[in-house]
């Protein structure tokens, strides 16, 4: 849990890959893929379908916890656009409990485009709040300062030959792409050249660790 600052805006980066933004109460994540094992159960492969309970169970208490008053979601909610419709019920029950308490806006993104929801809150393409653009994937050509997912930005180093693996922000004077919140979503490297295509080379990737911001210039191969 770290302050920083992005383009005159004061955040809380917070190690489970969400913003806390304080002067609106409100809490930003991206890519949460609700409902992504019931997906890959319909082709076939199954997996515990208890992905969208945790990842809800998560943001219910980072709520509870700051007291949010808006939810942001960058895109990439549910794993495809039917994906609400599986809800199972107590899940249901979650989403629609942080609905209805907060100011919910859905951002639509790629495996997501033109969902209908049944659970409560605004569905929007993008919006642009008090001077920051929060959309689904970056623009390259976008010259407002940007919020945006899509990419599930992880940073990978070795350590004492070891490999380890963080979810992390990556940030640029202008833009920002959270990590993927959800539960059972994987990771893009930090320097992968989609990345560094949306935002460009002069990048670092934020790794948020107790109170500390850990910056760590993005490598490009």
């Amino acid at each position: 849990m770290v302050p920083f600052s992005f383009c005159g805006a004061e955040f809380v980066a917070l190690g489970r890959g969400a913003l806390f933004w304080p002067a609106r109460r409100a809490l930003l994540v991206a890519d949460l893929h609700l409902e992504k094992a019931s997906w890959f159960a319909r082709l076939g492969q199954m997996l515990p379908p208890y992905d969208s309970i945790a990842t809800l169970s998560d943001l219910t208490a980072l709520a509870a916890e700051f007291d949010a008053r808006e939810i942001w979601c960058l895109g990439d909610s549910f794993h495809d656009r039917e994906g609400c419709d599986r809800l199972p019920r107590r899940a249901r029950e979650m989403l629609t409990a942080l609905t209805a308490s907060t100011r919910w806006t859905w951002i639509t993104g790629n495996h997501d485009p033109g969902f209908a929801d049944h659970c409560g809150g605004a569905i929007v393409r993008e919006a642009e709040v008090d001077g920051l653009l929060l959309r689904h994937e970056a623009d390259p050509g976008e010259p407002r300062p940007e919020l945006s997912g899509h990419f599930h930005p992880k940073l990978r180093i070795t350590r004492r030959g070891r490999q380890v693996s963080r979810r992390c922000f990556v940030a640029t004077a202008r833009k920002l792409i959270l990590p993927a919140f959800g539960s059972l979503t994987g990771g893009l490297d930090a320097g992968h050249p989609e990345i560094v295509r949306a935002v460009g080379s002069q990048a670092e990737a934020l790794v948020p660790v107790a109170d500390k911001l850990l910056r760590f210039p993005v490598a490009t191969p």
